[in-house]
């Protein structure tokens, strides 16, 4: 990376732009939490199930790293 690439970095806007829509405010939007909800509540009744297998592939793939580095040295 040379010293010309560090100069490329993002600058602040020199103008402030006025929109026509009011800002935002802190509301909760109850459908969208729902939403995420019910999504975290699908992933965890397909990995809960799952989670012994992947247990066991993480520690047999330890395992045979083990044996493969033992064998090497």
């Amino acid at each position: 990376m040379s010293a010309e690439d560090a100069d490329d970095e993002p600058s602040v806007p020199e103008k402030v732009l006025r929109t026509v829509t009011p800002g935002v405010t802190g509301k909760r939007n109850i459908e969208m939490d729902a939403l995420g909800w019910g999504i975290l509540v699908g992933m965890l009744i397909l990995l809960v199930p799952l989670l012994p297998f992947i247990i066991i592939v993480w520690l047999l793939t330890k395992v045979f790293d083990f044996v493969a580095r033992a064998r090497g040295e």
